[in-house]
């Protein structure tokens, strides 16, 4: 790879335009190699160099992959004018043309993951792959051992054909305000509109809060906390694609 110009290099990272990044230079905030660089002409090396802007390294990739542990009250959408969007959480995080892969009701939280890698994406949320989801659900009412049968054997939702076997696993029953609240693991593979609640609603116990735990072989990272997000490691992004 051709040397760069260091400006180029961040602005093609998704740090800023070029004059932004400029303004970030001066005030110290990129270092090359461990040395704070306010130059914007220097020539650097991308598959030599190390460049870090605010402490995180850079790579000169095309695409980006980040985990988010997406709180509720955020709209899983790149742009929305009643609600702030889960995108404005990574307001500083590298690579342009960043989206959300497939959507978390606003009030739900749990997995996102983020990139600008549209055929990923689509492998994901195609239909005829089938990806697992799984969901921890705290459902109104007590869960019953045919409720668990239902939602595993498939259920009526409204569509054309009933969901498709699902896994379901009664994790713990408790009394709030003298109602049982019931935690369900539910696993589904495909990604009907607002399925999950479809589904809890079809047997009669509405769902209270909502959660994703995983997305095919990506594990939400517990350590990190609602809003928080890092990128994916290359194990992760390795099992993504496979």
């Amino acid at each position: 790879m051709k040397p760069v110009r260091l400006d180029k290099f961040l602005s093609d990272s998704g740090i800023g335009t070029r004059s932004q990044v400029k303004l970030l230079l001066k005030k110290g905030s990129v270092s090359v190699n461990g040395e704070i660089i306010r130059q914007p002409e220097l020539k650097i090396a991308p598959e030599s160099d190390t460049v870090s802007f605010q402490g995180a390294i850079l790579s000169h990739s095309e695409f980006y992959y980040y985990m988010l542990n997406k709180p509720a009250g955020y709209v899983s959408a790149t742009d929305d004018n009643t609600a702030p969007t889960v995108l404005s959480l990574l307001k500083n995080a590298p690579g342009r043309g960043l989206f959300p892969v497939g959507r978390l009701d606003k009030d739900t939280e749990g997995l996102l993951l983020i990139t600008n890698d549209g055929p990923l994406a689509h492998r994901l949320l195609s239909p005829k792959n089938h990806v697992d989801k799984t969901y921890l659900v705290h459902a109104l009412g007590l869960i019953t051992a045919d409720d668990l049968i239902r939602l595993e054997s498939g259920i009526d939702i409204g569509e054309k054909a009933p969901t498709l076997p699902a896994g379901a696993k009664l994790l713990s029953v408790k009394t709030n305000n003298g109602h049982a609240v019931s935690l369900v693991e539910l696993t589904i593979h495909e990604g009907k509109f607002h399925q999950v609640k479809r589904m809890f609603q079809a047997i009669g116990k509405p769902v209270l809060s909502l959660k994703r735990l995983s997305m095919g072989t990506l594990l939400l990272d517990e350590t990190l906390a609602p809003g928080e997000f890092r990128m994916l490691t290359d194990e992760e992004l390795a099992n993504l694609r496979a």
